[in-house]
């Protein structure tokens, strides 16, 4: 398995494909139409932000993206979604994605999502990502690593906790979960 930063252009379609697929029941109500969706995501991934794996021939086996001051993966303005979904459904979109919103801050290196495709799960792509995101962390000079888990996906909370993450604290959506699919996300943190 080969590990690097960026994303190579001919990949950009794939990783736009398998971010809707582990991400899409959580965002799907307020980014549909998924063709729109996918447009989106696809055009506003940010290659500074971006660990991916691919097997020896080439082929992408997943993603770890991370979030800073200066970006995310699955980032985007305002005027990107405008583009997809017009001024009035970016405007209706963007209120209720902000509600997802995680800050960054100067504390700990924040891990914003990995996915990793159906065909290579239970290889050690996962792990190998996770080790990845650590290692820029310690990289860029950070003590922790955290990131956020949903409560309707216990495989990823397992293999996080199976690495060494702790549970900090568990936020709540209250009604907001039956706009987004979950109930509560859990913050976790990785001492490097």
């Amino acid at each position: 398995m080969i590990i690097s930063t960026g994303i190579r252009p001919e990949d950009r379609h794939q990783i736009a494909t398998l971010y809707w697929q582990a991400f899409g029941a959580k965002l799907g109500r307020v980014m549909h139409p998924e063709r729109k969706a996918l447009r989106f995501v696809e055009a506003v991934l940010d290659p500074e932000h971006a660990i991916c794996a691919h097997d020896h021939g080439g082929i992408l086996l997943g993603v770890a993206g991370f979030k800073t001051f200066e970006g995310a993966l699955v980032g985007g303005t305002f005027r990107d979604l405008a583009i997809q979904y017009g001024w009035v459904g970016a405007s209706w979109r963007a209120a209720l994605l902000s509600l997802l919103e995680r800050d960054t801050e100067n504390q700990r290196f924040l891990m914003d999502g990995i996915f990793v495709d159906p065909t290579a799960r239970g290889q050690g792509v996962g792990t190998a990502l996770l080790k990845a995101i650590i290692a820029e962390g310690r990289r860029r000079g950070y003590a922790e690593v955290r990131l956020d888990v949903i409560n309707t996906n216990p495989r990823a909370r397992a293999l996080y906790e199976r690495f060494g993450f702790k549970a900090q604290a568990t936020q709540n959506l209250g009604p907001l979960r039956h706009l987004f699919g979950f109930s509560a996300a859990t913050t976790m943190t990785y001492k490097v």
